[in-house]
């Protein structure tokens, strides 16, 4: 049982306010605070508080490498080759990230053996495979969360293309219309992400004139993803980006709400805070939206362009006692919601945990107490997060503060304690006593 520190990762699209506010920092921060790592990640493994400091080893990475099968449980180490198979995030984004997608576990396998062959260092500014993993990954919101996510029905864009009436777009329309499958999506994608600077600046332009003109209206039915389209032609004039937005599902999560993405779905957080717990890897095949590396032909072979509903993207949602859980076909992580009562007066002030593996307890709201059954005591408070390694025994959660809120990683399925005591390994302590 230990207390962590996250790793800040200072990228330009995130929040000078979101990650400070919860870590209890000044606002605002120097720098953009984007995302917030908690794992064992090689490229920023969280640090281990109270773990001597002069000692180079006082991170989660070299806690778990000392001993593997204490940390991770030998069903786990051996399965994820002595892994944290799972990478915790708090994203805090104030301006739209690239549009992006992931690779299927095979396909990292091949590029990173590819890119390793030939030479190119991992940390290489045209690196497409930084590891051998893949990515499925899960955003609860913490805030109301923007998203663009997955390729819509084709039946819906030609509608929205048509209601832009905007006659550069015609021969565009009319490869969809034409094919109104995947493989038009395909088609069109592909045509868009592919032109020339030239054409793209005779283009872009009269779209985003649709847009205001369309708004200007009063059209309805595609206000926010119209919206969306000028937001970005301002953030990113001239980037093909702008017009394959035009292809995918515009998203608003609630506070609360959930989305994952599996392989091959292109996708781009544009605004919010959220929990994200993923496949520990790094691999981002990127789309546009962004000044960095893009490989063209590699993203072609990883996007799924198969059209999907809003609804195919929201995880499983069941309670168990005080626990939310979001239920998702990722073998690497299942998350939940914890939210605990101090003050006594309502039910739950306490939960207990009992399933065997890696746990990671990211508290966003209060402070929780975490006590073991010989005593000891580790108290956590909002922006910081808890390891409970397997060998760890069994803890009981306590709200020390009026309201405390926190989301639990762990690997589902594994170990004998979990498949002996069912209900995936959670049990709630009802005490008002503590």
């Amino acid at each position: 049982m230990r207390l962590l520190e996250g790793i800040v990762r200072p990228y330009a699209w995130g929040s000078r306010t979101s990650l400070a506010q919860l870590r209890g920092h000044p606002t605002p921060s120097p720098h953009p605070e984007a995302e917030l790592w908690f794992g064992a990640h090689p490229g920023a493994p969280s640090l281990v508080v109270g773990d001597d400091a002069t000692d180079p080893s006082a991170d989660l990475l070299s806690v778990i490498e000392r001993d593997p099968d204490a940390e991770l449980g030998g069903e786990c180490a051996q399965t994820f080759a002595n892994r944290l198979p799972f990478l915790v995030k708090i994203l805090a984004a104030d301006e739209p990230l690239s549009l992006q997608a992931h690779p299927t576990l095979e396909q990292a396998r091949a590029g990173f053996a590819r890119e390793n062959a030939a030479g190119i260092p991992v940390g290489a500014t045209n690196r497409n495979y930084r590891d051998d993993n893949h990515k499925p990954e899960l955003v609860v919101a913490l805030t109301e969360f923007d998203a663009l996510a997955g390729f819509r029905d084709p039946a819906t864009t030609i509608e929205l293309l048509r209601d832009l009436q905007v006659a550069e777009l015609d021969p565009y329309l009319g490869l969809l219309a034409g094919q109104p499958d995947s493989d038009g999506l395909r088609a069109l994608f592909t045509t868009w992400l592919t032109l020339p600077d030239a054409i793209l600046q005779a283009l872009i332009p009269p779209v985003l004139e649709g847009a205001i003109a369309y708004l200007g209206r009063g059209g309805r039915r595609f206000t926010r993803e119209l919206q969306t389209v000028l937001e970005l032609g301002e953030a990113y004039p001239m980037d093909p980006g702008v017009l394959t937005v035009l292809l995918l599902n515009r998203i608003r999560l609630e506070p609360g709400e959930g989305l994952y993405l599996g392989a091959g779905n292109l996708h781009a957080y544009l605004q919010g805070t959220a929990v994200e717990v993923m496949a520990n890897s790094d691999n981002v095949l990127r789309g546009g939206l962004t000044p960095k590396h893009m490989d063209v032909p590699e993203l072609l072979a990883v996007l799924d362009f198969a059209p999907t509903a809003p609804s195919e993207l929201l995880p499983g949602i069941h309670t168990l006692g005080a626990e939310r859980i979001y239920s998702t076909p990722a073998s690497e992580f299942r998350l939940s919601r914890v939210e605990l009562d101090g003050t006594g007066l309502q039910r739950t002030s306490s939960i207990s945990f009992d399933a065997a593996g890696p746990q990671i307890l990211t508290v966003i709201a209060g402070t929780i107490e975490i006590r073991t059954p010989d005593g000891r005591v580790l108290s956590v408070p909002a922006g910081s997060s808890a390891w409970l390694g397997d060998a760890d025994p069994d803890v009981v959660v306590r709200a020390a503060s009026s309201r405390s809120v926190f989301f639990r990683a762990l690997v589902p399925g594994v170990g004998p304690r979990t498949e002996e005591r069912g209900q995936a390994g959670v049990s709630e302590s009802t005490s008002r006593s503590h």
